[in-house]
């Protein structure tokens, strides 16, 4: 890991928070791993004070967990933990596309349309980087749609930041990456209908669909409700 504390840049502890923040929503450090002040502010090139502010900033977001010595560890979510995280997704992004769905116009129905020619075409050629890719710019689009509901854009970008980092995986379960581009296909035609309750139920159904794969994926032996 490489980065400098550069004095122009937003304040360090910021920056921080947000490099770490990164590295352990992308697995960059593995579960169980030990971090410790002293050597992530070798590492990263900051002073160990915002380094304590981060590490306790992402100990509040139940990111990492406290070790009984010195130190944090990356935390490996339990199914419960899993399960909540979609839980509550789903529920956000269920309201979020009820709210699309009264902005929406035929230029980003025809955006979403490619998404999801793409993704199919990537199938085909199995290759899951790129479905990963088209699907994740499918939910993109749709959240570009509500930037101006800040608190709302926000609760949402965080929890797919959570969610993402056992997604890109799970596409990898036996027809995982279908079942996400057949779900993708329902949100449109409920775009298209300009129906919100429809909208909000698909979503919810979607993301469900979502949980059921990433905890088969990540809990093989423990069987999902």
């Amino acid at each position: 890991m490489d980065t400098k504390d550069r004095s122009n840049d937003s304040p360090a502890r910021e920056r921080a928070y947000e490099f770490l923040k990164e590295a352990v929503l992308t697995g960059r450090f593995s579960p169980g791993e030990r971090l410790t002040e002293e050597h992530l502010a070798k590492t990263m090139g900051f002073s160990r004070t915002p380094i304590r502010e981060a590490l306790h900033k992402l100990e509040s977001e139940g990111l990492i967990k406290p070790m009984a010595t010195r130190g944090f560890v990356a935390s490996q979510d339990s199914p419960e933990e899993v399960d909540e995280l979609f839980e509550i997704r789903a529920v956000l992004e269920g309201y979020a596309l009820r709210v699309i769905c009264g902005r929406m116009d035929d230029g980003i129905l025809v955006q979403l349309e490619d998404c999801i020619a793409r993704a199919e075409e990537a199938l085909k050629a199995e290759s899951l980087d790129r479905v990963f890719e088209w699907n994740t710019r499918f939910h993109d689009i749709l959240h570009e749609v509500v930037t101006d509901r800040r608190r709302l854009y926000h609760q949402m970008v965080t929890m797919r930041q959570y969610v993402l980092r056992y997604r890109k995986n799970t596409l990898q379960y036996p027809d995982g990456g279908q079942r996400t581009v057949d779900g993708h296909r329902k949100i449109l035609m409920a775009l298209r209908l300009r129906d919100p309750d429809l909208c909000e139920r698909v979503m919810r159904e979607h993301i469900q669909q979502s949980k059921t794969d990433a905890l088969q994926f990540l809990f093989p032996q423990k069987e999902v409700q």
